[in-house]
């Protein structure tokens, strides 16, 4: 059983898997700080500091913290904005990086599959 279980850890997608939520915890923090520190206080400028998480209503002995929840779905949006400009931005770069790869392919002279097709072609006249 322990054999399987090292086996299990040392494939591939299990380490892939790791790495991954690694790398997404740190960038958690990245955008939480981002948001927190830098986002908010500029929407705080703008709205006048306006804070909804004091707002509630209570039902006999229950406390329903409503304004928590607006402001969770708040966190929640800009986080997803600044989330979709941060990939919208690495596309770019991936399409950018893409076009000088092609870029220098076409110029480092004929394609493998124009090769092959003059070879076709050549093979048809003989």
């Amino acid at each position: 059983m322990i054999k399987e279980f090292r086996d299990f850890i040392a494939k591939g997608n299990v380490m892939d898997l790791a790495v991954g939520i690694i790398i997404g915890a740190a960038f958690t923090a990245i955008v939480t700080s981002l948001v927190d520190d830098l986002i908010q206080p500029l929407i705080g400028l703008i709205v006048g500091g306006l804070d909804f998480s004091g707002l509630s209503f209570g039902v006999a002995d229950a406390q329903f913290m409503y304004g928590k929840f607006i402001t969770a779905v708040i966190n929640f949006l800009i986080i997803a904005f600044v989330v979709f400009l941060l990939v919208k931005a690495v596309n770019r770069l991936k399409e950018a990086a893409a076009k000088k790869e092609e870029a220098a392919e076409s110029e480092a002279g004929p394609s493998e599959k124009d090769i092959l097709i003059e070879i076709r072609d050549a093979l048809k006249q003989q």
